[in-house]
């Protein structure tokens, strides 16, 4: 039975730390904390070493994050990303965009001259 209990922390200069459950119970009000917590920051760092439960909501919501970095000209970085969730990301073929996430940001605006 999967645990709703979750910390989703700002430690300051753009790093975050999820501690607890990472799934279908939790995705949904971490996205929305998300959205408050990187709105003014350009440069994105997550800590999920303190994860203890995941599954593959949690990659939806790594996924969701990439795409909103992108658009959102924002670099992205994941770090301990929890081992089910890229079992997921390999079976689904989707792990190299976890991996290039911080690259994102990196790419020109066409707007920008």
């Amino acid at each position: 039975m999967a645990s709703e209990s979750f910390e989703f922390e700002a430690l300051g200069g753009g790093r975050f730390a999820i501690r607890g459950a990472l799934g279908f119970k939790t995705v949904t009000a971490i996205l929305e904390r998300s959205r408050q917590l990187f709105d003014d920051v350009a440069v994105i760092k997550v800590d999920f070493s303190g994860v203890s439960d995941a599954d593959s909501a949690g990659l939806a919501l790594l996924l969701e994050w990439v795409s909103w970095a992108r658009s959102a000209r924002r670099e992205m970085r994941f770090f301990d990303i929890p081992s089910q969730i890229q079992a997921v990301a390999r079976i689904s073929e989707v792990d190299e965009f976890l991996h290039t996430a911080e690259s994102l940001a990196a790419e020109p605006t066409p707007a920008a001259k």
